[in-house]
């Protein structure tokens, strides 16, 4: 989590708050056949631009680029072996079609073999062994070697040096080796392959691996269904249809990627026409559904909110303590908070994994608001509010009121945590939140900065009861990061949340082999969550891609692609 980036947020929520209405239903004047007649079904035709937005990046290398504009703009560019599909499960992209052994640690892969790079050259099982090598000379820092332990789930960064052997069987066939069996194997060779030919220095493969991870002078080369024209530094970035794609040529000319200082800087080049394309940075998309130029396609983010709990507190432990966390679980009402703070975009679920992926069983939606299953599990506690001011006592007087953290800089945060205490004092739990600053307006990057130290000094110390933050999810959920006992010490499981039963299933999941048996492990792992709730799931927020509605055909954005779908689009004729 970045300070910059809940800067942004705010900032973002207080021009919604001047701006945001909610949208009458359209006009019942309008009648279904004057709907039909304004339809026109146009016939997919080349030619036509498309400006879509950057913001300032340092390097067009897809290997050691941070910045997330441009990693989405560059896989119109660049391939992988594999993709992801809508449900967030692997589709072969360059690879035609792979065995795993029967121990899981190695992949035999076959490659699509009419592929070819952007300036003519054949693509190669050597180029993708070339480019695991060169991502394994990286430096430990480099945003891929970031993204594979992620993936895989390495306790320690520097064990990507170890994780895979490739091996050339032909030129369109390979093998590729891991150090143990794992249930993520497909999902880490979703990076980019870079051409071979490209880095050739004839001074042995180490000068080849540096010239590949150059930041400056680097031209991009890919199998994609765009390749690269022209750059000019902070400005634009220029893409054409590449003629010769596998999968047919793009209709679409060019994608021009204009480089713009920040996200309100996007937001407004793209209401008033200078770019075609843009993400949402607020929750208020639906003004613009009476603006005939406007599209806007919604889709869930990774941005995962929660709210977990201090285990160092005995109030949240042993049963008694599992019994509280229900009771706080149905009487949280989540959807009050999506439609009435985030104007319904939003999607409620119950365990840490995206609502999209293939992983989800029916687990991932087990509670809903109940008032009166929240009582009852209440109940068991022993508590009573003796004098009757509304708020419990436990058995021994005590009032029962909890501290619940959270960045109150955070206007959406402050916002949910209020409704949480809201929600809470009906079962009769007191809540303070902290730290509680009345200034919500003018906050300077200083003042969040110092607020984050706090909260984290807080949660270094388990000075705090409850806890009210977020995560951006990877694509593959492997949730050791925040429950396995052994990353207490790294404060990623700032709850310090320890459970025997919990590591073993953390463990099993992520080390089977067999892809076969990953559904049932997640389901496992999904029961032991909703029924011991080391957190509370709140919900996933949406986002939605903006875009101009000359643009037609099947857009299909994602979080982990918003312009998935272009290469497929078209701009009819008369609209050019």
């Amino acid at each position: 989590m970045r300070h910059k980036r809940y800067l942004l947020i705010l900032i973002a929520l207080l021009i919604m708050a001047t701006g945001c209405k909610i949208q009458d239903d359209v006009s019942s004047e309008n009648n279904g056949e004057e709907e039909i007649d304004n339809i026109v079904d146009y016939t997919p035709v080349d030619g036509g631009n498309v400006i879509v937005p950057l913001t300032n990046f340092d390097t067009l290398n897809p290997l050691i680029t941070e910045n997330s504009s441009y990693y989405f703009f560059s896989k119109l560019i660049f391939e992988g072996l594999f993709d992801f599909d809508k449900d967030l499960n692997i589709i072969p992209q360059l690879a035609k079609a792979y065995t795993i052994g029967e121990d899981g640690r190695t992949i035999e892969i076959e490659l699509e073999d009419n592929v070819y790079w952007h300036d003519g050259e054949k693509f190669t099982a050597s180029d993708v062994e070339f480019t695991i090598n060169t991502i394994k000379y990286a430096n430990t820092d480099n945003t891929y070697k970031q993204m594979f332990s992620r993936t895989i789930g390495s306790f320690s960064p520097s064990d990507i040096r170890r994780i895979m052997e490739v091996s050339v069987v032909e030129d369109a066939k390979l093998q590729i080796t891991f150090d143990r069996a794992f249930a993520n194997n497909l999902e880490v060779l979703t990076f980019p392959i870079i051409p071979k030919h490209k880095f050739s220095t004839g001074k042995g493969p180490n000068q080849d691996y540096i010239k590949a991870l150059e930041m400056d002078n680097y031209t991009p080369v890919g199998t994609g269904p765009y390749k690269f024209e022209s750059y000019e530094k902070s400005m634009e970035v220029v893409l054409a249809s590449n003629g010769n794609y596998r999968k047919d040529k793009p209709y679409i000319d060019n994608i021009i990627g204009r480089v713009l200082d920040s996200e309100e800087d996007i937001l407004t080049a793209f209401e008033t026409g200078q770019i075609h394309m843009a993400t949402t940075i607020t929750v208020d998309w639906d003004k613009y559904e009476q603006n005939s130029r406007i599209k806007a396609y919604e889709f869930v983010s990774g941005n995962y909110e929660f709210l977990g709990f201090n285990f160092e507190n005995e109030v949240f432990s042993g049963e008694k303590g599992r019994s509280l966390r229900k009771a706080i679980a149905y009487g949280i009402d989540r959807q009050f908070i999506i439609q009435n703070l985030y104007l319904g975009h939003g999607t409620q679920i119950d365990v840490p994994i995206h609502p999209d992926s293939w992983l989800i069983s029916d687990k991932g939606n087990t509670y809903g608001y109940n008032l009166d299953l929240a009582k009852r599990e209440i109940n068991k506690l022993g508590w009573a509010d003796n004098d009757e001011d509304g708020i419990l006592e436990d058995e021994e007087g005590n009032k029962v009121v909890f501290n619940l953290l959270t960045n109150t800089y955070n206007i959406m945060r402050l916002r949910t945590a209020e409704f949480i205490k809201e929600d809470l004092e009906k079962l009769g739990i007191g809540v303070n939140i902290i730290p509680m600053e009345e200034k919500t307006d003018d906050i300077s990057l200083e003042e969040i900065e110092t607020q984050w130290e706090e909260i984290n000094n807080r949660l270094l110390s388990g000075d705090f009861d409850m806890v009210l933050l977020g995560w951006q999810l990877s694509l593959i959920p492997d949730l050791s990061f925040a429950f396995h006992s052994s990353q207490i010490e790294y404060n990623t499981n700032f709850i310090r949340y320890t459970n025997e039963a919990m590591d073993q299933l953390l463990e099993s999941t992520f080390l089977e082999g067999n892809r076969n048996k990953k559904a049932e492990n997640y389901d496992k792992l999904q029961s032991h969550i909703v029924e011991d709730l080391p957190y509370i799931s709140l919900f996933f927020k949406n986002k939605a891609l903006l875009v101009d509605s000359k643009i037609m055909g099947d857009l299909d954005p994602t979080f982990f692609n918003p312009y998935r779908g272009i290469e497929k689009a078209f701009i009819p004729k008369e609209l050019q």
